[in-house]
């Protein structure tokens, strides 16, 4: 199962976009006042943003070929210990789970948020359990010693330690323009649902959907970019 959740990880979490649909229909939007529901929608994408943000850091510091870069198989030349990966195990995975709290948070469904979370830690821990199980045959006892000083999630900053690498932003625009298209839909869905819902006059929130446009645009350009020219390669990077 690990195997098989690791392969389609950026697929399966589409499911989601199903499963919140009867939870925003069973909530009473007009319990909630004007002031919650924009102090709701501002905590929710700020927690979104720092998880873009962490991907984005961790992107932009991890070369190829090591534990951090891996897509399709597992492929590891090396483990990452310092920077990011000496205060959690697995930053990306920290970093997707912010991300998707926030979009939770900002359906106002506690009980979407809380099943979000249990599903999260079910599904990414499945996959963690595999990825170890790779690196221990792999790396042995320097993946053991890793391990045992470095939280398997939540962070601790006081083991911090510095890495070598300078923040890349090709590399982040390279890579991470999927993840800001993602979640800036997610937000535009959510927010549609919700409308439809209320049987709201304005069905589409302009702001959210000029936000789309503008990443959809951006998105398109740096694919172009990426397939047809080397402007976003970075020697040891790719």
């Amino acid at each position: 199962m690990g195997d098989f959740l690791f392969k389609y990880r950026g697929q399966i979490p589409i499911l989601l976009f199903l499963l919140v649909i009867p939870f925003i229909w069973k909530t009473d939007y007009s319990s909630f006042s004007n002031k919650t529901i924009v102090t709701n929608n501002i905590i929710s994408i700020i927690i979104s943003f720092f998880g873009l943000l962490i991907r984005f850091y961790t992107v932009g510091k991890t070369p190829g070929g090591t534990s951090g870069r891996n897509r399709s198989k597992q492929i590891a030349k090396k483990i990452n210990t310092k920077g990011i990966y000496s205060i959690t195990r697995n930053p990306l995975y920290f970093g997707n789970y912010l991300i998707w709290l926030g979009i939770s948070i900002f359906s106002l469904n506690t009980f979407f948020t809380i099943l979000l979370s249990f599903f999260f830690f079910f599904y990414y821990g499945k996959i963690i359990k595999t990825e170890e199980k790779f690196l221990f045959k792999k790396f042995g006892n320097s993946f053991i010693e890793w391990k045992k000083r470095t939280p398997g999630f939540f962070p601790s900053f006081k083991k911090y330690k510095s890495d070598k690498y300078s923040l890349s932003i090709k590399t982040i625009l390279k890579r991470e323009y999927s993840s800001l298209l993602a979640t800036i839909f997610s937000f535009f869905y959510i927010s549609t649902l919700i409308n439809l819902k209320l049987n709201s006059n304005n069905l589409i929130d302009r702001k959210w959907l000029t936000i789309l446009v503008i990443t959809i645009t951006v998105t398109i350009i740096l694919r172009a970019i990426k397939r047809n020219t080397n402007l976003l390669n970075q020697k040891g990077r790719t």
